[in-house]
């Protein structure tokens, strides 16, 4: 294996079973549970978990941005809105791209872009 990929990301969830459904519901990802605390993510193109914390991942507090990749950029936006996120950027261009913000029920800031 190559030392120097990243290989998996964790991310804090106020509410890890809303954050399970919501990601689940609006992106078809897996989860194993490790305990109350910490459940593992599966089938979202990168290996990572939710673990039980207060803390929120948000750009305007200096998080990273994780960003998702779809085919079809309004499908996902509905899909986020069905599922209970909430998009606090509507879609917008961007050099190479489509893209929208949203937060999960835990307070979490994602984007999905398309080309």
């Amino acid at each position: 294996m190559n030392s120097s990929k990243i290989n998996y990301i964790e991310l804090p969830a106020q509410n890890l079973e809303a954050t399970k459904r919501f990601f689940q519901q609006a992106f078809g990802w897996d989860f194993v549970d490790y305990g109350r605390e910490y459940a593992a993510i599966q089938n979202a193109g990168l290996d990572g978990g939710f673990y039980q914390s207060e803390l929120v991942a948000q750009t305007a507090t200096g998080s990273a941005l994780v960003v998702l990749y779809s085919k079809n950029l309004e499908q996902s936006l509905k899909s986020v809105e069905d599922a209970g996120g909430r998009v606090i950027k509507p879609i917008f261009d961007f050099p190479g791209g489509r893209r929208f913000q949203f937060t999960c029920p835990s307070g979490n800031e994602y984007a999905v872009w398309s080309e």
